[in-house]
C-alpha cells in the first residue's frame, strides 16, 4: 500500500457514541456487564460439556465451537470499546485496525459455517435417525468443524489483505466505535471495479471512510 498524505494513514480517531463523560460512563457499565455475561454464559456452556459425559454428541460438540466462537469474536472488539470509552483520545493503528477486522471477519464467518453443520446435524437426526450415530461420526464432526475454522480464516486473510490495500483518502476522524467493513465508492466519486466491488475498512453505525 503506498504510503502517502493522500491515501495513507497511521492511525484513526473513532469519536464513538457520545463526547459526554458521564454518558460514557454509563456506556462503559452497560456494554462491560452486556460482554462480562456473554463471557460467563459461554464460558459455562463449554464447561458443562466438557464435564458432562452425557453431552458428548455431535450437537453439543458443535454448540461447544460455537461458544469458543461467540467468546473470541466479542472479545476481538468489545475491549477496544470499553477502553475507549474511559480515554480522552480515542484512536486505532493501521495495525490495530487490520487485526481486528481479520478476527472478525475470520470469527463470523466461522460462526455461519458452525451453524451450517448444526442444521446438517439436525437434519441427519431428523431425516435418516437410524444412521445417524455412523453418519456423525466424531470423524465427520471434527472434520466439520475443522473446515468451518479454516475457511473461515482463509476468507479472513483474503478479504483483509484487499480491504488494507484500499486508500482511504486521508480521512482519520471517523463517527464510529469500532471497525468493521463495508462496500463504498472509490475515492474519487466514480464506479470503478474496486470501488464497486472491493470491501473499505469501516465502522458498525455511522458514516464511511470516503
Amino acid at each position: 500500500m503506498r504510503r502517502d498524505n493522500l491515501t495513507w494513514e497511521s492511525e484513526f480517531v473513532l469519536l464513538g457514541l457520545s463526547s459526554d463523560r458521564q454518558t460514557q460512563a454509563g456506556l462503559f457499565v452497560l456494554f462491560g456487564a452486556a460482554y462480562l455475561l456473554t463471557l460467563l454464559g459461554n464460558g459455562l456452556i463449554i464447561l458443562l460439556i466438557g464435564l458432562d459425559t452425557r453431552l458428548h454428541l455431535p450437537m453439543y460438540f458443535f454448540l461447544c465451537n460455537l461458544s469458543v466462537v461467540d467468546i473470541c469474536y466479542t472479545s476481538s472488539g468489545v475491549p477496544q470499546m470499553l477502553v475507549h470509552f474511559l480515554l480522552e483520545k480515542k484512536t486505532i493503528s493501521f495495525i490495530r485496525c487490520g487485526t481486528q477486522l481479520f478476527f472478525s471477519l475470520a470469527l463470523g464467518g466461522t460462526e455461519f459455517l458452525l451453524l451450517a453443520a448444526m442444521a446438517y446435524d439436525r437434519y441427519v437426526a431428523v431425516c435418516d435417525p437410524l444412521r445417524y450415530v455412523a453418519v456423525m461420526s466424531p470423524r465427520c464432526c471434527a472434520g466439520l468443524a475443522a473446515v468451518s475454522w479454516l475457511v473461515g480464516l482463509a476468507n479472513s486473510v483474503v478479504e483483509t489483505v484487499v480491504t488494507m490495500h484500499l486508500p482511504t483518502c486521508g480521512h482519520r476522524v471517523l463517527n464510529h466505535v469500532a471497525v468493521w467493513m463495508s462496500h463504498t465508492p472509490d475515492c474519487h466519486g466514480g464506479s470503478s471495479l474496486v470501488g464497486l466491488l472491493g470491501p473499505r475498512a469501516e465502522c458498525w453505525v455511522g458514516t464511511q471512510l470516503c
